[in-house]
C-alpha cells in the first residue's frame, strides 16, 4: 500500500508543473450585507478545506491545483494546536506542520485562505486539537470564562497571527489569508456554561479583533457572535436551516457544508450525492444571498498517527470531491466545477441586483435576481419535491424540472445547468499491488509482554484513570493485581466496568478475552469467565484508547 500511494503522489507532483498558478494579492477585505468586498469588490467564493497535517507537503500544490480547477476560490483549513505546540511554549511547524509553507503554496496558485484557528477545533481530531498537557493546568476549565484556559488560548492565538503577520501573509498586507476563526460551534454547549459562556463569547471575540489582522474573523454556528465578528452556518442544508446572519449589516457564509461524513470503526461510508450537494449550494445562493459556500471536505486526507478523535477512522472523507489519495471523485468534482462556472458568469447580478421570490407552484419556488438598469437579471426555479417531476411556467416559457432539482438560467430565459442532471461521467478507484510478499521472513512479529503484579512501575490502593496516568503519551496501559484465591466459587467470573475504548483480560498469560464500546457508547463491560489457581493468580488488564473526544 505504501508503494502505491507514493506512486499516486509522484502523478500528482507531475500535475503541479502543468498547472502552476500566479500569486494571489489583496490589499482589503471589508464586508457588508452582501457579501465580502475584496479590493472594492463584491465576491461569490467557493472555498474547499484541505488540512495540510492530513496530507504530505509532496501533495499539497497537486491538492490546491486541483481545488483550483475545480472552480474554487479559496482554501480553508483549520490550525492544530496540540501538533504545533506539544508542550508548553515547545512549538513545531516542521514537515506536514509547516502552516506557513501550505499558506504560501496557497498564495502561488492564485487562491485565498481561510484560517480556522479555534484553538478548539473538533474536526474528528484527538482531543478537539488541544494538547492534552493543558488537563493539567491548576484551575483550569475549558472553553468558559477561565482565566488560566484563556490565557494558553491567547498565548497560542496570538502565536499563530503573530507568525503569519511575520510572513506577510494576511490580504491586509498582499497576502492570502481573507478570513480568519475563533472559537468553533461553541453554541453546541454554551448554555452549559451559563453566564460564563456568553462572557467568554465576547472575550473571545474582543481578542481576536484586537490582533488587529485586517481581515474579518467568523465564528460559526454562533448566532450570538459579537460585532464584528460574522455568525456562519455549517451544515448539509444552510439554504434550509440557517436563520441568517445577526445583523443586517453581515454577508451570508457557509463555512461547512459536508461533502460526506467521518466513518468510525464498525460503521459504513457516508455517501453524498453530487446532485444533492449542487442542490444545497444553489438554494443557499437563492433564497439566502449566500456569497460564501466551503466545502467540508474537499479533500478529507489521512489521520496519520495517533491523530484522530475516539473510534475515528484514518481515512478522513474519503467521500470528498478529492479522496483520500488526492484522485478525483467523479461525478462530484466535475459536477459542482460545472456549478462553480454558472454562478460566477452571473455573480455580478447575484451581488447587485435586487432579490424576489415567487411560487410556481405547491412545492416549487422561484427566485430572481434583476439590474433593471442594466437589463440584467437571473432566475433560479426550484422544486422541492422529492419524488416527482414537474413542469413550471415562468415568464410565459414552461420549464422542466426533475424531482429535487433547481434550474439556474443566467439571462432568465436558458437554462443553463440543472442541479439534478449530472454530465460529468462516474469512475471508480482502481487498487493495483505493486509488490507481493512471497516469503515469511518479510514480515516481522512483535510479541508484547504480559506484566504480572511483580513487574509493575507504579502501584496504587485505587484504580488510577488512564489517561492521567498515560498523559496521552500511549494508548495503552496496563492495569495489574495478584490475589490468593481460597474461594469456595466454582464458576468464577471476572468482570470489568471500562469508560475507555477496549479491554483486554490475562489470567497469568493465559487470555480471557476482550470487549470494546463503540463511537455512540460510552463505556462498557467486560465479563468472562476464569480459571484460577489455588493459591497465587495474576490478573492484568490491557486498557486501549482510541483517540480522545
Amino acid at each position: 500500500m505504501e508503494n502505491w500511494v507514493a506512486l499516486v503522489i509522484l502523478l500528482l507532483g507531475s500535475l503541479t508543473l502543468a498547472m502552476g498558478g500566479v500569486g494571489v494579492e489583496a490589499e482589503e477585505v471589508t464586508y457588508d450585507g452582501r457579501s465580502l468586498i475584496i479590493d472594492g469588490q463584491r465576491k461569490i467564493l467557493f472555498s474547499g478545506s484541505i488540512h495540510y497535517p492530513r496530507s504530505t507537503p509532496q501533495m499539497w500544490p497537486a491538492l490546491i491545483a486541483k481545488a483550483k480547477e475545480g472552480g474554487l476560490d479559496v482554501i480553508q483549513t483549520y490550525v492544530f494546536w496540540n501538533l504545533h505546540e506539544p508542550q508548553p511554549g515547545r512549538y513545531d511547524f516542521s514537515s506536514r506542520y509547516d502552516l506557513v509553507r501550505f499558506i504560501k503554496e496557497i498564495q502561488a496558485q492564485g487562491l485565498y485562505a481561510c484560517l480556522r484557528i479555534g484553538p478548539y477545533i473538533e474536526s474528528e481530531w484527538t482531543y478537539g486539537g488541544f494538547p492534552f498537557w493543558l488537563h493539567d493546568v491548576p484551575g483550569i476549565v475549558y472553553r468558559t470564562d477561565n482565566e488560566p484556559f484563556k490565557i494558553y488560548m491567547q498565548n497560542f492565538t496570538t502565536k499563530i497571527v503573530s507568525m503569519m503577520q511575520s510572513e506577510g501573509l494576511y490580504a491586509s498586507q498582499g497576502g492570502p489569508i481573507i478570513l480568519s476563526q475563533i472559537e468553533n460551534e461553541y453554541q453546541n454547549v454554551q448554555k452549559s456554561f451559563g453566564e460564563e459562556g456568553s462572557r467568554y463569547v465576547e472575550w473571545a471575540a474582543a481578542m481576536a479583533v484586537g490582533l488587529k489582522t485586517g481581515v474579518p474573523w467568523v465564528m460559526c454556528k454562533q448566532t450570538d457572535a459579537p460585532d464584528p465578528v460574522i455568525n456562519t452556518c455549517n451544515g448539509m442544508r444552510c439554504g434550509e436551516t440557517f436563520t441568517g446572519p445577526n445583523s443586517p449589516n453581515k454577508p451570508a457564509l457557509w463555512t461547512e457544508n459536508w461533502t460526506s461524513f467521518y466513518q468510525v470503526y464498525g460503521g459504513e461510508p457516508y455517501i453524498r450525492s453530487a446532485e444533492d450537494i449542487a442542490f444545497h449550494v444553489t438554494l443557499f445562493i437563492a433564497r439566502k444571498n449566500g456569497s460564501y459556500v466551503n466545502y467540508y471536505m474537499y479533500h478529507g486526507g489521512t489521520n496519520f498517527g495517533r491523530t484522530s478523535s475516539a473510534y475515528v477512522i484514518t481515512s478522513y472523507y474519503d467521500q470528498a470531491p478529492l479522496d483520500e489519495y488526492g484522485l478525483l471523485r467523479q461525478p462530484k468534482w466535475g459536477h459542482l466545477k460545472e456549478l462553480h462556472a454558472v454562478i460566477k458568469s452571473c455573480s455580478t447580478t447575484l451581488l447587485q441586483g435586487k432579490q424576489s421570490n415567487f411560487s410556481l407552484g405547491e412545492l416549487q419556488d422561484g427566485y430572481v435576481f434583476e439590474e433593471e438598469e442594466e437589463g440584467k437579471c437571473v432566475a433560479f426555479l426550484v422544486n422541492n419535491d422529492h419524488v416527482n417531476k414537474c413542469t413550471v411556467q415562468f415568464r410565459n416559457r414552461s420549464y422542466e424540472l426533475p424531482p429535487k432539482s433547481i434550474s439556474i438560467l443566467p439571462d432568465c430565459q436558458n437554462a443553463t445547468f440543472n442541479t439534478a442532471t449530472v454530465n460529468t461521467k462516474s469512475n471508480r478507484r482502481i487498487i493495483s499491488p505493486l509488490q507481493t510478499f512471497s516469503s515469511a521472513d518479510k514480515w516481522e512479529q512483535f510479541q508484547d509482554v504480559i506484566p504480572n503484579f511483580d513487574q509493575t512501575s507504579l502501584v496504587s490502593n485505587s484504580l488510577l484513570e488512564h489517561m492521567n496516568v498515560t498523559k496521552d503519551k500511549s494508548d495503552y496501559l496496563w492495569y495489574t493485581l495478584r490475589f490468593e484465591h481460597n474461594l469456595s466459587c466454582s464458576e468464577p467470573m471476572l468482570q470489568v466496568q471500562s469508560a475507555a475504548h477496549v479491554t483486554h483480560a490475562f489470567a497469568d498469560v493465559t487470555y480471557l478475552g476482550g470487549a470494546h464500546g463503540s463511537h455512540d457508547v460510552k463505556s462498557f463491560t467486560l465479563q468472562v469467565p476464569v480459571t484460577l489457581n489455588e493459591g497465587t493468580n495474576n490478573i492484568s488488564i490491557l486498557s486501549v484508547m482510541v483517540g480522545l473526544r
